[in-house]
């Protein structure tokens, strides 16, 4: 079969205006290039043309993470080695939180909850509370290396870490002490998800293995079928019946998300490719935003894409132009997204369902 090739129109001359507004710095912005697949398969070039806020920036350098810790609000981190706490709806900094030493690489949000932890390339996690002080409330020290996981329990009572120092470890978030630590060799982690209202844990890994954790005795319970390109992420759906992963790669090469079934059979149901490079995030949107269940990833080729879960057919892309990899995907409320980037810090989205289902941006910080 002939793959199927578009041709997206250049865009035009940007066009300068001013925005007055009450919060936050605004400054005008053109839209990106999109594009949609039409149910009969042929792919529509749109430019969109409108004007978006920019507010004044969380971040003075890339983006690593970002995470949605309530409709509200949400947390980022990244190489500026601060923590923001931001009001998307408003654009305005809520708290800055400092006291890592080096990049910040992971940001866990506490369920109904102003709680929230973050890791670091400094081998630390800190545990911080958006209504206490800007230091740390607690402080997680134990990896050798870089942490690259970060999951919190269900019951907001533990905390799993993990590092490419190939092992996991499991806190009490109350004492902060370490009570499992497991170790696999070669299992450089880049990625945790509690399976929620379970004792499992999800962790993906640059060993191309996704493993199910359990956190009764930190044990493996299950590992899937190794995929062919390093697992960078992973996602569990609210249901805690399915999960994402994601994969490195290159040309189209990888760069795929896989969907597999987490109760019995744990098997693979379903990949989405379309993305040229490294697929980094991938995220459940809710379900009141299609007649079908649907998903969205991001990738470093700049590209946020929608597709739909079941059949893997790519409903929507949207390309974030001059934006440098994509690096964090999170639902912010049940028709936004939060895409954290390199160069343009994160950009809010919206997903828009009528006549079909299309994603633009609204925003940026």
């Amino acid at each position: 079969m002939l793959p199927l090739r578009c041709h997206l129109n250049p865009a035009p001359p940007q066009v300068l205006c001013r925005f007055c507004a009450v919060m936050g710095k605004l400054q005008s912005k053109l839209k990106h290039s999109t594009y949609k697949y039409r149910p009969d398969g042929i792919i529509e070039d749109r430019i969109q043309t409108k004007a978006f806020p920019e507010y004044t920036p969380a971040h003075v350098d890339a983006v690593s993470v970002v995470a949605a810790l309530n409709s509200d609000f949400c947390v980022s981190g990244g190489k500026d080695k601060i923590v923001v706490a931001y009001d998307w709806k408003t654009g305005n900094v809520v708290k800055r939180f400092r006291g890592h030493e080096r990049e910040i690489t992971k940001i866990a949000c506490v369920h109904k909850s102003n709680q929230f932890f973050s890791a670091s390339r400094d081998k630390m996690v800190m545990m911080w509370d958006l209504n206490g002080s800007p230091q740390p409330r607690q402080q997680f020290s134990g990896h050798a290396m870089v942490v690259t996981g970060l999951a919190v329990s269900p019951d907001s009572s533990q905390l799993c870490t993990g590092s490419r120092d190939n092992t996991l470890l499991l806190w009490d978030v109350g004492t902060g002490q370490c009570v499992e630590r497991a170790s696999v060799s070669r299992n450089l982690v880049t990625h945790l998800c509690w399976v929620p209202r379970e004792p499992y844990i999800l962790q993906t890994s640059e060993d191309k293995t996704i493993r199910l954790w359990d956190s009764r005795g930190l044990q493996v319970a299950h590992t899937f079928p190794t995929k062919q390109h390093i697992q960078t992420y992973c996602e569990v759906s609210d249901d805690g019946h399915k999960c994402i992963s994601c994969s490195n790669g290159f040309g189209g090469e990888g760069c795929e998300a896989t969907l597999w079934d987490l109760r019995q059979t744990r098997t693979r149901i379903c990949e989405y490719k379309g993305h040229f490079q490294t697929v980094a995030s991938g995220v459940f949107l809710p379900r009141a935003l299609a007649l079908m269940p649907v998903i969205a990833t991001s990738s470093h080729d700049c590209k946020v894409k929608i597709w739909n879960q079941d059949t893997g057919a790519c409903l929507f892309t949207l390309s974030l132009d001059g934006s440098g990899p994509l690096t964090s995907l999170a639902v912010g409320d049940t028709i936004s997204l939060l895409c954290a980037s390199f160069r343009r810090g994160i950009h809010l989205l919206r997903v828009d369902h009528s006549p079909g289902l299309e994603l633009r941006e609204v925003a940026a910080f």
